[in-house]
This record gives C-alpha cells, sequence and structure tokens, in this order.
C-alpha cells in the first residue's frame, strides 16, 4: 500500500472521503489522490491509480477501507433514518492538526465558557459536573454519559440559558458523535464528526446533523456549527504537538478530561501510531 501510514487503525477501518454525491471527483486520503465516481445505478467506486479500493456509500458520505480487509462492519447511526430528524451536512473544513486532538476537542466541555462564550458556555459557569465514561465491550464504543453543562445557547434553535444533556460517543479513532437536549424533551438531537485524515498533520472535518429543529433554516444550522468551529480551529492548530502525545506527562489532565484520559488509553490499547507524536519520533 503506497499510503503514509502502516497504521492497521487506519487501514482496516472505513474512513470517510466526502458527500456520497457530487462524483466524479478527487479526494486526499493518507498522502494519496483518489479518484471517486459511479455507475449508471448510483453504486461508488474509489481508485487509487489503477487499484480499486473497497469503497461504501452510507449516511450521505463515501467511506473507503484503505487495505479492503475492514476489520469491522461501518459504525450504526439509527437516528440517520429516523423519522422527524432534519439530516443537514454542514460541509468539510480543514483542520491543520492531527486527527486525534479534533476528536479530543470534540469531547472537551470545559473549554466552553473559554473558547466559545456565549454559545456553549460563559463565565462564571465553568464546573464541569461529575459524569459517567465507558468502554461498551460488545462494540468496542467509548461512551461518556450524565454530561450536562449551562450554555447560553446551545444551538441555532436556542436563544436563551439553560443547562443542556450530553451524552458523547466515539466509534473510531476518527468518528464521534453528540447527543444533546433538543426541542423535545425525551429525544436528543445528534452530531456526527467525521474525520477525513488527509496526513497525520492535516484533515478534513465532516459535521453532520440529525436534529429536532422545525424552527431554523439549513443555512442557519450550518452558520451556527460553522462558528463553533471556527472557534475551535485556531486553538487546534496552535497546539504545541500538532500530533497527539499518547505516552508520558506531556499534558496533565483535570477532573473535567476523563473523557479525555478514557479515549486516550483506548488508542493506546489499539496500538494507535498514525497521527500520534509517538510516529514523529
Amino acid at each position: 500500500m503506497p499510503f503514509v501510514t502502516d497504521d492497521p487503525n487506519m487501514l482496516d477501518d472505513w474512513l470517510v472521503v466526502g458527500p456520497a454525491s457530487g462524483l466524479p471527483r478527487t479526494a486526499r486520503l493518507l498522502g494519496e489522490t483518489l479518484h471517486l465516481h459511479s455507475d449508471a445505478d448510483g453504486t461508488p467506486h474509489a481508485l487509487l491509480g489503477n487499484d480499486a479500493l473497497t469503497v461504501q456509500s452510507c449516511y450521505g458520505f463515501l467511506w473507503v477501507c484503505p487495505s479492503g480487509r475492514p476489520a469491522r462492519p461501518l459504525f450504526a447511526f439509527p437516528e440517520y433514518d429516523e423519522a422527524g430528524r432534519r439530516i443537514v451536512d454542514c460541509g468539510g473544513l480543514g483542520v491543520a492538526v492531527s486527527g486525534l486532538r479534533v476528536i479530543e476537542n470534540f469531547l472537551d466541555m470545559a473549554h466552553f465558557p473559554f473558547v466559545h462564550p456565549d454559545y456553549l458556555g460563559k463565565v462564571p459557569h465553568t464546573e464541569v459536573a461529575k459524569y459517567n465514561v465507558e468502554v461498551d465491550a460488545a462494540t468496542d464504543e467509548i461512551w461518556a454519559t450524565d454530561c450536562r453543562f449551562w450554555q447560553p445557547r446551545a444551538s441555532a434553535a436556542h436563544d436563551t440559558g439553560s443547562e443542556v444533556f450530553y451524552k458523547y460517543r466515539v466509534m473510531q479513532p476518527f468518528s464521534a458523535m453528540l447527543y444533546k437536549s433538543s426541542h423535545r424533551p425525551d429525544r436528543l438531537d445528534a452530531i456526527g464528526l467525521f474525520l477525513q485524515p488527509l496526513d497525520d498533520e492535516h484533515v478534513i472535518a465532516h459535521t453532520l446533523l440529525a436534529y429536532f429543529d422545525d424552527v431554523s433554516t439549513d443555512a442557519e444550522l450550518i452558520a451556527f456549527q460553522h462558528t463553533i468551529f471556527g472557534q475551535d480551529k485556531p486553538i487546534l492548530e496552535n497546539h504545541a504537538f500538532k500530533r497527539m502525545p499518547l505516552e508520558g506527562r506531556a499534558e496533565t489532565p483535570t477532573r473535567g478530561d476523563t473523557t479525555s484520559v478514557t479515549y486516550r488509553r483506548w488508542l493506546r490499547e489499539r496500538g494507535m501510531r498514525f497521527g500520534t507524536a509517538r510516529a514523529a519520533a
């Protein structure tokens, strides 16, 4: 394989390469340029030079397994097909940092009041309440539950502050979900973050919404997500370490970083090399 890594965590998994629409086109993945097209019946194809790669269309995106030997099926996302939800593709945004950093930032509630003031948090509401984190034995997915945080404006449809309830889910090293309070008291909105790894230090972040929102326009939902991501981007790109340190004490966690600590341990146990500081050594 000519890709920039031999890490099976990347080669033997399903990696997003952008939306399933807009074919034919090219896409960058793991240092290489893929050529994407579809047959008249809509069947997608991905070529690296003259070599056909294993590809599937799911959740409105194309997913490629670089080795052709996926270690597991693509994760389940039942909310995508659930009646009453708005499905909105917020587009792909480039970030010059390891994708592992982007996922870890997505899992972090402690930065809300400082990076997203008047949106996802506000001083003096800075405490991260105790929550639960576990790795599901059946799926090997990380779940953080019973999360809550006071937010001035939790989404495009909110204009007043409230305590917002969250659940986080990490399905793959480069894919995660956030479930949060919606306008329906018994249901949660869902946000998918799917990262397309260009190389160890560059990704395209694709965000997909599955919302219960009959008020906001698609443009308003997308603009809100872009505002939040635009606040995160310079912080991510100015990390002292572009790649994720998994060993030693280069970075010290706090009590609110339980999900991050679990994520890093989960990556170590998988033998993750791509996008880590170890890979740069």
